[in-house]
Protein backbone atom coordinates (compact mmCIF):
# COMPACT_ATOMS: atom_id res chain seq x y z
CA UNK A 1 0.00 0.00 0.00
CA UNK A 2 1.22 3.50 -0.76
CA UNK A 3 1.82 5.64 2.30
CA UNK A 4 1.14 9.38 2.30
CA UNK A 5 3.97 11.71 3.25
CA UNK A 6 3.79 12.49 6.99
CA UNK A 7 3.24 16.20 6.28
CA UNK A 8 0.27 15.35 4.05
CA UNK A 9 -1.14 12.99 6.65
CA UNK A 10 -0.69 15.62 9.40
CA UNK A 11 -2.49 18.18 7.23
CA UNK A 12 -5.40 15.82 6.60
CA UNK A 13 -5.66 14.95 10.28
CA UNK A 14 -5.59 18.59 11.35
CA UNK A 15 -8.11 19.62 8.68
CA UNK A 16 -10.47 16.76 9.61
CA UNK A 17 -10.34 17.60 13.31
CA UNK A 18 -11.00 21.29 12.60
CA UNK A 19 -13.89 20.51 10.24
CA UNK A 20 -15.42 17.98 12.64
CA UNK A 21 -15.25 20.59 15.39
CA UNK A 22 -16.29 23.70 13.44
CA UNK A 23 -18.44 22.66 10.47
CA UNK A 24 -22.18 22.64 11.12
CA UNK A 25 -23.99 19.35 10.64
CA UNK A 26 -26.23 18.92 7.61
CA UNK A 27 -30.04 19.06 8.02
CA UNK A 28 -30.15 15.32 8.85
CA UNK A 29 -27.65 15.80 11.68
CA UNK A 30 -24.83 14.10 9.76
CA UNK A 31 -21.34 15.59 9.37
CA UNK A 32 -21.07 18.38 6.83
CA UNK A 33 -19.63 17.89 3.34
CA UNK A 34 -16.08 19.03 4.17
CA UNK A 35 -15.92 16.66 7.15
CA UNK A 36 -17.23 13.78 5.01
CA UNK A 37 -14.73 14.52 2.23
CA UNK A 38 -11.83 14.62 4.68
CA UNK A 39 -13.02 11.42 6.37
CA UNK A 40 -13.07 9.68 2.99
CA UNK A 41 -9.60 10.97 2.12
CA UNK A 42 -8.22 9.85 5.48
CA UNK A 43 -9.72 6.40 4.96
CA UNK A 44 -8.17 6.09 1.50
CA UNK A 45 -4.85 7.42 2.77
CA UNK A 46 -4.70 4.93 5.64
CA UNK A 47 -6.24 1.93 3.88
CA UNK A 48 -9.23 1.79 6.21
CA UNK A 49 -12.99 1.97 5.74
CA UNK A 50 -14.01 3.62 8.99
CA UNK A 51 -13.02 7.15 9.99
CA UNK A 52 -12.32 6.12 13.60
CA UNK A 53 -9.82 3.53 12.39
CA UNK A 54 -8.39 6.04 9.91
CA UNK A 55 -7.83 8.55 12.70
CA UNK A 56 -6.17 5.90 14.90
CA UNK A 57 -3.98 4.76 12.03
CA UNK A 58 -2.97 8.32 11.08
CA UNK A 59 -2.10 9.21 14.67
CA UNK A 60 -0.13 5.99 15.13
CA UNK A 61 1.82 6.57 11.91
CA UNK A 62 2.60 10.14 12.89
CA UNK A 63 3.98 9.07 16.28
CA UNK A 64 6.41 6.77 14.44
CA UNK A 65 7.85 9.65 12.38
CA UNK A 66 10.50 11.97 13.84
CA UNK A 67 9.41 15.61 13.88
CA UNK A 68 11.61 17.97 11.85
CA UNK A 69 12.80 21.02 13.72
CA UNK A 70 14.58 24.13 12.40
CA UNK A 71 18.21 23.54 11.52
CA UNK A 72 17.63 20.16 9.90
CA UNK A 73 17.68 18.15 13.14
CA UNK A 74 14.90 15.84 14.26
CA UNK A 75 13.20 16.05 17.61
CA UNK A 76 14.03 13.08 19.76
CA UNK A 77 17.01 12.01 17.66
CA UNK A 78 20.42 12.35 19.31
CA UNK A 79 23.46 13.38 17.27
Amino acid sequence: MLMPHPAVLRGLLDAYEAAARDEPADPAGEPGPRTRDLAYTLCVSTGTRDVRRALESARRRLTDVPVAVPGGAHAGVAD
